[in-house]
């Protein structure tokens, strides 16, 4: 596995938390039948993860340890929802049988693992012959933001290169297709869908976010540790963030590749 550079602080679970099928799965959404059993590979804090329940008859959620697993169980015990089970799994090496599964899915996971072609014929092992194998992954390199800041330029060169260096591919939407290829997908439907940020709620939740992710999250600790980046640097890419969320003119774009695979 390779190293998940965002780490669990409050400010990273702060932005995962605000998922759910309509703004993180929507591409997966019309394949979605009443009596599937899904696989959710890395569900995080797990509200995506809960959001399917509602719509399959079962789900599976993993994660690499336990304490990321007690995430999604927590929610999943304060929202009442029993037709989820919990399992920790190395997504290179699942230990499902082959064909347990009608649905697999995986949500800005593939960036962060050592192999994703690995990962994903995983995935296909895993899934009945004609389901699906899901997977969306932002891609860092296509971030677009106004106003320019130089500091906010910094912030996305350090992160790329941290993600690299934990053995990850921040770039991963663009290559989705091509992974799912390498996997041995020969029924691939890849497509894009965005995240925009531009009303100053929006803006201060997403730049309040990151202002504190880049102080105090794993991420953080990586550049400084590494020798990066220093305190006094973050600070000033912190403070960017928020005078980003503070402007009137501030929008921001993520890009994410999606496939929908047919084992």
């Amino acid at each position: 596995m390779a190293t998940y550079t965002h780490g669990h602080h409050e400010s990273v679970l702060r932005s995962h938390s605000n998922r759910n099928i309509a703004n993180s799965a929507a591409y997966l959404k019309p394949y979605l039948d009443p009596g599937a059993r899904l696989l959710d590979v890395g569900a995080g804090p797990g509200t995506i993860t809960i959001d399917f329940a509602s719509h399959v008859e079962h789900v599976t959620a993993t994660e690499v340890g336990d304490a990321e697993l007690a995430l999604v169980k927590g929610l999943a015990q304060r929202e009442g929802v029993r037709n989820i089970d919990f399992a920790v799994e190395d997504v290179h090496a699942l230990s499902f049988a082959d064909g347990t599964f009608d649905v697999v899915h995986t949500h800005q996971v593939l960036q962060h693992v050592a192999d994703p072609v690995q990962a994903l014929r995983e995935m296909k092992r895993v899934t009945k012959p004609g389901g699906i194998v899901a997977a969306r992954d932002a891609d860092y390199a296509g971030f677009l933001w106004f106003p320019l800041a130089p500091e906010l330029t910094d912030w996305l060169q350090l992160y790329r290169d941290a993600a690299r260096a934990n053995g990850g591919e921040p770039d991963a939407g663009r290559r989705l297709l091509s992974w799912a290829r390498a996997a041995g997908f020969e029924d691939v439907k890849a497509s894009a869908s965005t995240w925009c940020y531009a009303t100053p709620e929006e803006r201060e939740w997403w730049g309040g976010m990151w202002a504190d992710r880049i102080l105090e999250s794993a991420l953080a600790r990586q550049l400084v540790d590494s020798g990066a980046a220093d305190r006094a640097r973050l600070e000033g890419i912190s403070a960017a963030w928020r005078r980003w969320a503070e402007s009137s003119d501030g929008w921001y774009l993520i890009p994410h590749g999606e496939v929908i695979c047919r084992a």
